[in-house]
């Protein structure tokens, strides 16, 4: 049965063997959510008015019922609290979630946010990852001790008994009410070992809302609806590269601004552009100052002066940009001319083509459908992002003048000599970046890495 909404909570470990249960207090909340919203629906006797997960899993052990609660749920309701935006599980769980609604703003062209949070514990909102910084939601309507003691502290100081009935009916009838507004289709279930974190890379300084955002830019190239090749048909472009849509009609939305929403699903912000404003100003010899992906549309190679652009840009030395081509091959005139602009583009970009891992490759040979862009995408930014922490600009920290393994810190606090730009990752993450590429270099068959050793 499709559950109809979701509570997602960060466990609270035991205190020692055979204490208390800490989670007793949110399954109270979540009985009695469940009632509230029973009450205040028409769902049958015995239909599952709410799920939460009362096992305590490590970031491996992500259930089935799990993810196919997420991919049926009506309403995602998440626990704010400091712990919550530490946890690896509970960032799964956001960001597939989520991605439901960034496919469903695709296909219909209309923004669904089917998001309700809930603050147990407040948190600052300098504390808030991009993700949960973005949401628009006034938690004052729910009551003043509500904002500043959270659910958690109405429910166990005594005498806010009247305040705790107030929040939580206020809660459940948000939840219903977003319900009622906003319609998300079932999903097929994410598959948990390649579901990322809405909130960052775990341990990384940022991933939980401290520190500067990182950035990505997103670059696109395709052509307009006004230089397209002779016979291509118009209706996938508009006035600019940023509005090509290869996935039309299913897709509604350009796809840069669909990646654009996965991307900051991710915890990022970013920016965007077309490769024809890009083209002349990369230049290798300078180190990177953000990580990027390259958006392209395979009839850009029957555009020459393109063409030959992107062939220059394939030989200057770039890690840290990793290659996307969409490929809709229910696009009857792409799939007649597959082969051929498969070629013409791998001719154009051998190096871009064969460099990465195995999702950076996938990604470069073509997407052929929205979902698969979904599960790829996550898994080609975060390739691009550990080639940035590898080739960005090392700054030693103030006073050191030796050291066989620089601390990258950033321009961040620095007097001498004087701050380039901010980077665009919060310092301790390149650390945090560097341990983990460090443990993952064993197993490492990245093509795009042969230029370390030089760097």
């Amino acid at each position: 049965m499709q559950p109809y909404f979701f509570l997602s909570y960060a466990h609270t470990p035991r205190f020692g063997a055979g204490g208390p249960d800490p989670d007793m207090w949110v399954e109270r909340l979540f009985r009695d959510l469940c009632g509230h919203v029973m009450a205040l629906t028409d769902l049958p006797a015995g239909a599952e008015a709410g799920f939460m997960d009362r096992e305590i899993r490590s970031g491996e052990g992500w259930s089935e019922r799990l993810g196919a609660a997420l991919a049926t749920c009506r309403v995602f309701v998440p626990l704010f609290s400091p712990r919550y935006f530490a946890s690896e599980m509970c960032g799964k769980e956001w960001f597939a979630f989520a991605h439901r609604a960034i496919q469903h703003g695709a296909a219909s062209n209309e923004r669904a946010e089917a998001i309700v949070p809930a603050l147990w514990v407040p948190v600052p909102p300098s504390q808030l990852p991009g993700p949960a910084e973005r949401l628009q939601f006034n938690h004052n309507t729910f009551g003043e001790r509500y904002v500043t003691d959270g659910l958690y502290g109405l429910i166990k100081l005594r005498g806010y008994a009247e305040q705790y009935e107030r929040a939580v009916y206020e809660l459940a009838r948000r939840i219903v009410r977003v319900a009622e507004t906003v319609r998300l289709d079932p999903v097929r279930p994410m598959d948990y070992r390649v579901v990322p974190s809405a909130f960052g890379p775990s341990g990384s300084a940022g991933s939980a809302g401290s520190g500067p955002a990182r950035t990505l830019h997103v670059t696109v190239a395709a052509g307009s609806r006004h230089d397209l090749p002779d016979g291509r048909s118009p209706e996938y472009y508009g006035e600019s590269a940023l509005d090509w849509n290869p996935y039309h009609p299913v897709s509604q939305r350009p796809i840069a601004y669909v990646a654009e929403d996965v991307i900051k699903n991710l915890n990022y912000q970013t920016t965007m552009s077309s490769f024809d404003d890009e083209a002349g100003h990369f230049d290798s010899k300078q180190p990177p100052t953000r990580p990027e992906i390259l958006i392209v549309d395979r009839w850009v190679v029957e555009d020459e002066h393109r063409r030959q652009r992107l062939a220059a840009f394939d030989q200057e030395s770039r890690p840290w940009i990793n290659v996307v081509v969409p490929w809709n091959r229910y696009d009857h005139q792409s799939r007649a001319k597959e082969a051929e602009l498969a070629r013409r583009l791998e001719e154009t970009l051998p190096v871009k083509m064969g460099q990465g891992r195995a999702a950076c490759r996938a990604a470069a040979n073509g997407v052929a459908n929205m979902e698969t862009l979904g599960q790829i995408l996550p898994q080609v930014v975060e390739a691009a992002a550990q080639q940035f922490l590898r080739h960005a600009q090392v700054y030693l920290p103030a006073g050191n003048t030796h050291t066989e393994r620089p601390r990258l810190l950033g321009p961040m606090g620095m007097s001498e000599p004087p701050a380039p730009p901010r980077a665009p990752f919060p310092p301790d993450a390149y650390n945090a970046y560097d341990a983990h590429i460090d443990g993952n270099d064993s197993n490492d068959t990245d093509r795009g890495d042969a230029d370390d050793s030089e760097s």
